[in-house]
């Protein structure tokens, strides 16, 4: 080979290599699922839906292309949100399904559901539900005010079969509650959480904030495997003196099945 074809040869690889280089830095990863799904500041988005009889109606050949493009979307924003679906027909009247986006901008999730609305499956919903709200740092059972909890919440991780169900229930309090003083509301907390611990071990647990964000205060999310175990949790919030304080428990209460999106819209368009 002569020095001139040598030296076109090394330029060609230098930028099959460069080019290369720049399609994967242009390939963003996915957002960090446990770091998102841990972290302070972050927006969560709950929708449930009820898929209109006409989608029925659909040719079966349209209704099973439905889901990839429902895939398609969540891959296409998956740099911003991650998207976890459940299957609540057969458990709830209201809805078939329910979706919980989070993202670090809600106009990230905003952008999600504008284009999963768009599929032809999301065509075919009507939203029944909508909650939004955000996660912070612990408020009062925190290592300096209450240490004692602070460390039993630490140690009662769970540790039961994986999950199966998932479990959405919002909560608002009355203006009492607000105008409680941070020590009233502290000694609530404490009251609260004690009888909880026991529980935590079966059901996994994650608090969102929502006040003036909706209309409601909070959005509470379980996961658990064992629904008489989620039952005797609720037993015991429903046994404590800060129930006194709420306007809204529930209503809606959603129970789903923990799925992938994919199979979610597969179940409800073709079966399993």
């Amino acid at each position: 080979m002569s020095k001139i074809a040598a030296a076109l040869v090394s330029v060609f690889l230098a930028f099959g290599s460069a080019a290369t280089h720049a399609q994967t830095a242009d390939q963003k990863a996915p957002v960090d699922r446990a770091k998102i799904l841990t972290a302070a500041g972050v927006y969560g988005n709950f929708s449930t839906y009820k898929v209109r009889p006409e989608y029925y109606r659909l040719a079966l050949a349209e209704r099973k292309g439905a889901a990839a493009e429902v895939v398609a979307v969540v891959d296409k924003h998956k740099e911003k949100v991650i998207v976890d679906a459940y299957l609540t027909r057969g458990f709830e009247a209201a809805s078939d399904l329910f979706l919980r986006v989070h993202s670090y901008d809600m106009a990230a999730t905003q952008a999600f559901l504008v284009d999963f609305r768009a599929t032809r499956f999301g065509m075919a919903l009507d939203v029944t539900e909508n909650l939004v709200g955000v996660t912070k740092a612990l408020n009062y059972i925190t290592k300096d005010k209450s240490p004692d909890l602070n460390a039993g919440l630490t140690a009662a991780s769970y540790s039961a079969d994986p999950p199966r169900y998932a479990l959405m229930v919002p909560v608002k309090k009355n203006a009492d509650w607000w105008n409680l003083s941070d020590a009233q509301r502290l000694k609530e907390i404490e009251t609260h959480t004690l009888p909880t611990l026991a529980n935590l071990v079966n059901v996994k647990r994650k608090l969102y904030h929502s006040t003036g964000i909706d209309d409601t205060d909070f959005i509470t999310y379980f996961e658990t495997a064992d629904l008489v175990a989620f039952n005797n949790l609720m037993l015991a919030l429903a046994k404590v003196p800060e129930n006194k304080y709420h306007v809204r428990w529930g209503s809606p209460t959603v129970l789903g099945t923990i799925q992938t999106v994919e199979n979610v819209v597969k179940v409800l368009s073709v079966g399993n």
